[in-house]
């Protein structure tokens, strides 16, 4: 059986301390393919150590996330150009916008998103997006961008019926994580109504660990909490999610 966690932080230094052992686990667990979001210019040594000692594991993505939009961030799309340019990429992400911190920045994050969604239909390459507080902002960029050129992942899914079939109709998979688990998650209310063509898994470790181990640090072993919910969900075998998921995987991210 193999899982795919498509979204996660493993370069995160919430991991320095034992980083190594975390792997093992996640291997043990059957998480054998790991994709990394990026999140600025600040953390790619860190990203390319990981892909550097795990590179039939682990995949990374290019791209700004929302939160780190700044003054600077013409300046962090011109470097992510610069690395389309000189290396492969499995992903632009994560991108998109995130309103429940602040909101500064929103045009920039805008424009930020729309300037990434581009980038990946120039190197015709898939987009991860981040939504926080923000799907009517960021179904409006979509919306507008649509084509078969576009096509991703929604990271993190944590929307309505009718949010996760939008997204879907933008050629989007709806990233599952650890909010599946959580009984005010809601999701879970309305997964089985979704096809699961168009389901991916994730952690996106080290934040929002699964049930049993919420408000604790999350780690790609957890992978196999969420698979299992999600084989509860769909009263499907575990085996069938692990061998599902990661075909999708596989369609999006191409590997």
């Amino acid at each position: 059986m193999i899982l795919t966690d498509t979204h996660t932080h493993l370069y995160s230094d919430a991991f320095d301390e034992d980083r190594r052992e975390m792997m093992q686990r996640a291997f043990d667990a059957g998480v054998q393919r790991l994709f990394l979001p990026a999140i600025d210019s600040e953390f790619i040594p860190a990203m390319e150590q990981m892909e550097k000692e795990y590179p039939n594991q682990v995949f990374l993505m290019a791209g700004l996330h929302p939160t780190h939009v700044k003054e600077n961030y013409k300046e962090e799309l011109a470097l992510i150009k610069n690395q389309l340019n000189t290396r492969k990429f499995v992903a632009i992400g994560e991108i998109g916008m995130d309103l429940y911190w602040d909101k500064t920045f929103i045009n920039e994050q805008k424009e930020a998103f729309r300037a990434q969604i581009q980038l990946g239909k120039q190197y015709q390459l898939p987009i991860v997006i981040h939504c926080r507080d923000a799907f009517d902002e960021v179904f409006e960029v979509l919306e507008q961008e649509k084509g078969t050129e576009l096509f991703g992942i929604f990271h993190c899914f944590t929307g309505t019926l009718e949010q996760a079939q939008q997204a879907i109709s933008y050629n989007m998979k709806l990233g599952i994580g650890g909010v599946v688990t959580f009984k005010n998650g809601k999701i879970d209310q309305f997964l089985n109504q979704i096809d699961l063509k168009h389901i991916v898994l994730e952690t996106d470790a080290p934040y929002l660990a699964p049930t049993p181990y919420r408000g604790k640090r999350n780690e790609s072993s957890y992978l196999l909490n969420v698979a299992e919910k999600v084989s509860d969900i769909y009263e499907v075998s575990l085996k069938e999610i692990a061998s599902i998921t990661t075909e999708n995987s596989k369609a999006i991210f191409g590997i």
